[in-house]
C-alpha cells in the first residue's frame, strides 16, 4: 500500500483544516518545500497535494508551489484544488503533476470530468470522493448534496475512473482514525483502487486500511502532530 503523506496550501503556507472548515486552519509551515523535502529524505515516493485556496476559487491559485515542489524534489504528485476548466489541467501537469483529482468538477459538471479521463488517461485522472455523513460534498467542502459516496463511485466506475480518494469530512483532521466499515464497504462493493483519506492516527491504522485492501493512505495531521512517525511508518513499510 502507498503512504502518501498530504500537504495542503492556503496563501502559499503548509496548513491542516478540522473537518476542512477553513477558520480552523493551522499554519505548520511557511515552507511547503522544505515539508516535501523532509517527506522524501524519510524514503517517501508520493505526495498528495491540495490547493484549498483553488478548491473554493474558479481556478487553480497556488500552481507555483507545485511547480517548486515536482521541479526540487523526485516525488510524485496528486493534485486537486481549482480543477474547473480545461486550462487548470494544462497548468497543473505543465508544473509537475503525476495525476490529478477531480472533486467538485466530477459533481458538477462530469461531462468535462469525463473528457479528462477520456484524453489523459484512467492513470492520470483520479476521482474525488468525499463525504459528510455519506453524501457528496464540493467547492472545499462547502456545499453537500444528496448523492450516497458508494452509489457515486459505482458510476463512475462503470464509466472507466480506476483511481479514488474518498475522505470522510467528519473524520478529517479529527486523529481519530480512519472510517474502516466505509472503506471496507466500498471495496466489497467496487474494483476500483481505493486511497484512504481522513482520520488516520497511528500506524496500526495503516495496517488496518492496508489488510481491507486501500492501494494507499493519504496522512496529514498525524505526521504534523507527531501521532505517526513519518520513519518508523516507512520503515514498517
Amino acid at each position: 500500500m502507498r503512504i502518501i503523506p498530504a500537504i495542503d496550501i492556503i496563501d502559499g503556507k503548509c496548513v491542516r483544516l478540522t473537518k476542512g472548515n477553513y477558520a480552523t486552519q493551522k499554519i505548520y509551515n511557511n515552507n511547503p518545500l522544505e515539508v516535501a523535502k523532509y517527506f522524501e529524505d524519510n524514503g517517501v515516493q508520493y505526495l498528495h497535494l491540495v490547493d484549498l485556496d483553488g478548491a473554493k476559487s474558479s481556478t487553480i491559485i497556488n500552481h507555483k508551489v507545485l511547480y517548486e515542489i515536482a521541479s526540487k524534489t523526485n516525488l510524485k504528485i496528486d493534485f486537486g484544488g481549482g480543477l474547473k476548466q480545461n486550462k487548470d489541467l494544462e497548468i497543473a501537469f505543465e508544473n509537475g503533476a503525476n495525476q490529478i483529482t477531480g472533486g467538485s468538477i466530477a459533481y458538477k459538471n462530469p461531462k468535462l470530468f469525463l473528457e479528462w479521463l477520456q484524453k489523459f488517461g484512467a492513470d492520470k485522472i483520479i476521482l474525488g470522493a468525499d463525504a459528510l455523513n455519506r453524501k457528496i460534498a464540493t467547492q472545499g467542502w462547502l456545499e453537500t448534496s444528496e448523492t450516497d459516496v458508494v452509489d457515486y463511485i459505482l458510476e463512475y466506475e462503470k464509466k472507466g475512473i480506476q483511481y479514488v480518494i474518498s475522505t470522510d469530512i467528519e473524520k478529517d483532521g479529527m486523529l481519530s482514525g480512519p472510517s474502516l466499515e466505509l472503506y471496507e464497504e466500498i471495496l466489497k462493493s467496487l474494483q476500483v483502487k481505493l486511497i484512504a483519506s481522513g482520520g488516520i492516527t497511528t500506524i496500526d491504522d495503516v495496517f488496518k486500511l492496508k489488510e481491507l485492501g486501500c492501494e494507499g493512505a493519504i496522512i496529514g495531521k498525524a505526521i504534523y502532530e507527531n501521532t505517526i512517525d513519518l520513519n518508523q511508518l516507512m520503515k514498517l513499510c
